[in-house]
């Protein structure tokens, strides 16, 4: 095995998501449906790379609605059973497989405390879709790799799809529907991608950093390359690497940034200088005449995760195979883990 699953199944996702979006008004529908009304708030149930897509989900949905977001502790509801009052809150759940039972519990307790479920799922008949007041089923096809790549992307446009339909997306419905022309541009030319790993085949650690919307993307590049690469690989905040963290940045450390136009470019851009000043070795995955491996130029911040989550994954499969392993199998881990 060379990571042909894994391959695979990222090429699969234009399509995929094209699909999903051509379901838009049936899962706009859903959503509406299922919020409380008033929203008081929003609280997203995950882990693993599902976190990574509700980090993403909490940034969208808060511009989009202005209430507040949150991540759930699990373990609070799981291990330690608190009272909790969640009336007025939607509560989305979000796993690929719909089957770990933490999630599953979590949201159950959530709902219980009067919050109105939501699951997002690859899986619409598993334990989590029976367990959800509402269901939005991916519908990305079986994933037989264990690094998670199409639900991944599945995941971060649902989110999109929730925030157009809950509120005033920081994005238009045309470049919505844009995006798989974006992620079919950038599975197109992996060239670049290739010399990037290439050039980190003597890694024994790295960093990942971004900031606001892109952070997400930051977060699952890292766990992807720990995933197939089986290296320390961190996903930070620019802020928070710079709140201590970045003291631990020494020559020749790399570092991957993704940035792109908006907000959060001048920050991310100058956190590039002063790593470049310690003599890391920083990759810039971006638009503009700054970027090393390029992301499409029309794609705005509040969606560009989506694609940079691609490079990302394209990443980690070339780094894997260039180092010898099999992403398509990492050793020790299954698509499913029972926590």
């Amino acid at each position: 095995m060379s990571g042909t699953l894994m391959a695979a199944e990222m090429a699969e996702q234009p399509d995929r998501l094209r699909d999903l979006l051509g379901r838009f008004e049936d899962i706009a529908h859903r959503v509406r449906a299922v919020a409380p009304a008033p929203l008081n708030g929003i609280t997203i149930v995950a882990r693993g790379s599902s976190d990574h897509a509700a980090v993403y989900g909490r940034y969208l949905l808060e511009a989009a609605t202005g209430k507040p977001v949150s991540l759930a502790a699990p373990s609070l509801h799981t291990l330690y059973g608190i009272a909790a009052d969640y009336r007025g809150q939607l509560v989305i759940a979000v796993s690929q497989s719909g089957a770990t039972p933490e999630i599953v519990r979590t949201l159950e307790a959530l709902q219980d405390a009067g919050g109105s479920g939501l699951a997002i799922t690859n899986e619409p008949d598993s334990p989590l879709a029976h367990a959800a007041a509402e269901v939005v089923e991916l519908d990305m096809g079986e994933e037989r790799a264990v690094p998670a790549t199409k639900t991944v992307t599945g995941q971060f446009t649902a989110f999109a799809m929730f925030a157009a339909a809950l509120g005033r997306a920081p994005f238009t419905q045309d470049e919505l529907d844009a995006v798989p022309d974006a992620l079919r541009a950038v599975l197109d030319d992996p060239s670049v991608v290739t010399a990037a790993a290439g050039a980190l085949v003597d890694a024994s650690q790295l960093i990942i950093v971004a900031r606001g919307y892109l952070y997400a993307a930051a977060l699952e590049t890292a766990l992807k390359i720990k995933e197939t690469c089986s290296l320390l690989a961190d996903g930070y905040s620019a802020a928070d690497l710079r709140h201590g963290p970045i003291a631990a940045v020494t020559a020749g450390l790399p570092v991957v940034a993704f940035c792109v136009p908006g907000p959060a470019e001048a920050d991310v851009m100058s956190l590039v200088e002063e790593l470049r000043a310690r003599q890391a070795k920083v990759l810039v995955v971006g638009s503009g005449d700054r970027a090393d491996v390029w992301l499409p130029p029309d794609v705005p911040e509040p969606l560009a995760p989506i694609v940079a989550v691609v490079r990302g994954q394209q990443l980690a499969h070339d780094l894997a195979v260039a180092l010898g392993h099999d992403p398509d199998s990492p050793v020790g881990l299954s698509k499913i883990t029972a926590t």
